[in-house]
């Protein structure tokens, strides 16, 4: 294990200035307005992360047509609940399209087929794991389900992010993620451990106390898988951050890549070990 260089321990300000103009406009949606506020919400900024994903797999090539095929798609996958598609009729239908795209693209032909599962893979990574959050905000008491997840995953985030700053000295995985370490991870997990329990008794009294605990660290767990999944993808493409779009952030990708992770683990648990109803 080595030490991190100092730089890393220098705080960004800009991160919470961005923190502090968002939040309060991402807790009004969640949990004042209607469910359609939230997935609408949803769309806007996976939409940005999407493209982000895109532009680092196509890199040069970028093709309008699969992009389009490709957002398209995502919106639909996330606005399902509120229309009557089902997922699998979506996936089907987009993979038909690209199939009949495939012809009229250029280049040799594993080139075509190889940007068509980019354009899926992508529908998948980002509008297949958001729309978990929209399943769970139409779970009884979705709202504050949606809100317990937002504020553990975020505090995952934070607390790794300023122990890591503060203390951190041993690499977790420097072959991926040059910068994480094993005391942010730690720090992150005591955060959203701690929140989970705080959450549970002023606003989630659907979960008990020993379901919070096990969300804490499952939620960290699958943040940090999120995290180090992205890093594996910039690493690939030769790029520090996914954009620029949030000051102190990176992109949009980058501030949703734990949650794109944490959102699915959330739902599957609440849903089915819990045992809330989950909607047909």
């Amino acid at each position: 294990m080595t030490t991190p260089p100092a730089r890393t321990r220098r705080f960004d300000i800009r991160r919470l200035y961005t923190a502090a103009a968002l939040i309060p406009a991402v807790y009004a949606i969640i949990a004042h307005l209607a469910p359609w506020a939230l997935t609408l919400l949803l769309i806007a900024v996976g939409s940005i992360a999407l493209l982000e994903l895109y532009r680092l797999g196509f890199q040069s090539r970028l093709n309008r047509l699969l992009v389009g095929v490709g957002m398209a798609t995502f919106v639909l996958v996330l606005a399902r609940s509120h229309l009557s598609f089902s997922l699998a009729e979506i996936l089907i239908a987009a993979a038909l399209v690209l199939a009949v795209a495939l012809p009229f693209l250029s280049g040799p032909i594993d080139r075509r087929w190889k940007d068509a599962l980019i354009i899926l893979f992508g529908v998948f990574y980002v509008g297949f794991t958001l729309s978990t959050v929209v399943s769970t905000r139409s779970l009884p008491a979705g709202e504050f389900l949606v809100l317990f997840l937002a504020v553990v995953t975020w505090a995952s985030d934070t607390g790794a992010y300023y122990a890591g700053t503060l203390w951190g000295k041993h690499l977790l995985l420097p072959s991926v993620s040059p910068k994480k370490t094993v005391e942010g991870v730690l720090g992150g997990l005591a955060l959203a451990v701690g929140s989970a329990l705080l959450a549970q008794r002023w606003f989630a009294s659907e979960l008990s106390q020993s379901d919070s605990l096990i969300l804490g660290m499952l939620l960290t767990g699958a943040g940090l898988l999120g995290d180090l999944f992205e890093s594996g993808i910039k690493r690939r493409t030769g790029v520090k951050d996914s954009g620029g779009i949030l000051p102190g952030h990176g992109g949009m990708l980058d501030r949703l890549d734990s949650l794109l992770f944490t959102a699915p683990t959330f739902y599957y648990y609440v849903a089915y070990v819990r045992g809330l109803s989950p909607p047909l």
